[in-house]
């Protein structure tokens, strides 16, 4: 019996030793530990000397108060270790990921949020102020500016930079640089080189391979277009307006001296 305590013992460091140097949580030490000693009990118990036998009552008797015992046993233990609350592992988590949470995407996100918003304020009240004008009245305004007054030019030219902003915006914040390469930044070789994708795609098809990107391949990157290698997520992280911005932005690059691959549709 001795000996068989003793080889518990051993397993039962070794255990422990094992998952400390794994940086095993201390809670799961001890169970393990525990678990060690119960299976040295159940092989000690096989050298026990046998029970006289009993019958009738006194064996009932013997039979229900052996598993009052291991009930109480069990359950008395299981109370006494660690218990799993995923409530408090969500606060542990969420402290954690708090700061990063921050300064993260869903930061960025909430900003394109507000600012579209913001636009959409303001298109509602040229809406508003179009119509009090009438339509005929809006018309000459819009094409015949007075001279020297340059605000509807600088309207339009404001909302072509808004446009840009956004989808420059948008290539930051769904890592499109991941995987390619724009300005001599970013990109993984996973897809082509972007920066004369505008002299080889119009915006509409742009916005098309973003939506589906099985709608065609790019020159030399077959097999990634095959393996399906650009995901078809992102017409669920942008709204239109958004993926036509992006569109937009990216379709104003035509640098000629960069070799971006020619697209092959089929």
């Amino acid at each position: 019996m001795f000996k068989k305590l003793g080889i518990a013992l051993v397993v039962g460091v070794a255990v422990v030793a094992v998952a400390h140097s794994q940086e095993v949580p201390s809670d799961f030490q001890l169970l393990w530990a525990i678990f060690a000693m119960i299976g040295a009990v159940v092989f000690m118990m096989l050298d026990a000397p046998p029970l006289n036998a009993m019958h009738g009552g006194k064996s009932l008797f013997a039979v229900v108060a052996f598993w009052i015992v291991v009930i109480t046993v069990c359950i008395a233990g299981a109370s006494l270790l660690p218990q799993f609350d995923p409530e408090d592992e969500r606060e542990k988590i969420n402290k954690l990921l708090e700061k990063q949470r921050a300064a993260s995407q869903q930061g960025k996100a909430e900003e394109l949020i507000a600012r579209a918003k913001a636009l959409d304020e303001q298109v509602k009240a040229l809406e508003e102020r179009l119509q009090a004008l009438g339509a005929g009245q809006a018309v000459v305004a819009m094409s015949a500016p007075p001279p020297g007054d340059a605000k509807p030019a600088g309207a339009a030219s404001g909302g072509a930079s808004d446009v840009m902003k956004v989808g420059e915006e948008q290539w930051q914040l769904q890592e499109c640089y991941n995987c390619h390469k724009l300005r001599g930044e970013g990109g993984k070789k996973r897809g082509p080189e972007l920066d004369n994708i505008g002299s080889l795609l119009t915006v509409e098809e742009i916005q098309e391979k973003i939506v589906n990107p099985k709608s065609f391949m790019a020159e030399g990157y077959e097999k990634e277009w095959q393996k399906g290698v650009m995901p078809d997520k992102f017409k669920d992280l942008m709204d239109p307006k958004e993926m036509l911005a992006l569109a937009t932005w990216l379709g104003n690059f035509k640098n000629t001296s960069v070799n971006t691959p020619k697209p092959i549709k089929k």
